[in-house]
């Protein structure tokens, strides 16, 4: 005959036996739930070198550049600056012997680690309606938008472009 101690002890153990036997319903229907997402890599785009030309007093527009490099396929879709009303990327292109610049509404395609270099007489960004204007020796804060990185704010320099040909390291 069993006391109702022994009961006491054999009513837990069966139930653990049992909870052994039947894996959790969760896991029957879900088995993606224990396997690890894939991660993405996120998109990330750096900026070098960014600078602007002095304008000149009453100009309200004015010329930036910058390289651009992005860790994923990206496209540059514009900017600001609180000095400016609009920052907007533009081309340099010839046609029929004559130079034309034209906004990019589309943005500027950034390849995956490749250096793209906004530069005098090619790509460049336009700041449109100067509050005042861009004196050589200042900084102008930059923030740059695009498709899929988180944007970036630089400070952009204001000086001449380099004269090409002459370098004056040992000055």
């Amino acid at each position: 005959m069993k006391t109702p101690l022994s009961l006491a002890f054999a009513a837990p153990i069966l139930v653990l036996a049992l909870a052994a036997c039947n894996p959790p319903e969760q896991a029957k229907t879900a088995p993606e739930a224990t396997t690890p997402a894939p991660t993405a890599t996120a998109a990330v785009v750096t900026a070098a070198d960014a600078w602007c030309r002095p304008s000149p007093n009453g100009a309200k527009a004015g010329g930036c550049y910058v390289t651009l490099t992005a860790t994923n396929d990206d496209r540059l879709t514009g900017g600001s600056s609180p000095r400016a009303g609009e920052l907007q990327v533009h081309e340099m292109k010839t046609e029929n012997g004559m130079m034309k610049m034209a906004q990019l509404t589309e943005g500027l395609p950034l390849p995956a680690g490749q250096a793209v270099s906004l530069a005098p007489g090619g790509n460049h960004l336009m700041l449109i309606g100067l509050t005042a204007p861009l004196v050589a020796g200042e900084t102008v804060p930059l923030t740059f938008e695009f498709a899929s990185a988180p944007s970036v704010t630089v400070q952009a320099a204001v000086r001449q472009p380099a004269m090409a040909g002459m370098d004056h390291s040992a000055h």
